[in-house]
């Protein structure tokens, strides 16, 4: 069977907050990076669920996303896996709400960071993703999408037709 190619989907956060943003500082397999709280669309949820999920669970935030950002698409070389990864992200900004500073951070997440643009900026060899400040320049720029345009049928929660395909 040949192999399939597949992008990895992804979400991210952009959350501002008098002029800073909320960045996460995690070890990961090329080391230290920062990038905003974003991670993998998992079964079962929509986009604005995951990147919920994900805003708490690297920050230890609620999160309500509000607007789409924009949708990205990067490749990276893993040297982990010796091949080309291809990510698909959703980037989303929303309001930030409670802190729970007793809740564990997600595995590999070693802190949270309110940084400004300018200090984003003057460390991006420190970037985990090459999108970090696409994201949040467009962000600045008052890029927004309601998210009303991100559908989720029912078939994402196993409630659907059953076929697979949306309705019509």
């Amino acid at each position: 069977m040949p192999h399939t190619w597949k992008p990895n989907v992804t979400v991210a956060a952009v959350i501002e907050r008098d002029g800073r943003f909320l960045l996460i500082e995690e070890e990961t397999s090329d080391g230290v990076r920062l990038n905003q709280p974003a991670g993998h669309l998992d079964p079962f949820e929509s986009l604005p669920e995951a990147v919920t999920r994900e805003v708490l669970e690297e920050t230890a935030h609620d999160f309500k996303p509000t607007a789409l950002v924009g949708m990205y698409m990067s490749t990276y070389h893993s040297l982990r896996r010796k091949e080309d990864v291809t990510y698909l992200r959703f980037a989303f900004c929303g309001e930030v709400g409670a802190h729970y500073p007793d809740r564990p951070l997600d595995h590999g997440i070693l802190r949270t960071m309110w940084m400004t643009r300018e200090e984003i900026a003057a460390c991006q060899e420190r970037h985990r993703s090459p999108l970090l400040l696409q994201c949040i320049d467009d962000y600045l720029r008052g890029q927004r999408a309601p998210l009303d345009i991100v559908h989720t049928h029912d078939s994402v929660y196993g409630n659907g037709n059953g076929n697979g395909k949306a309705a019509a």
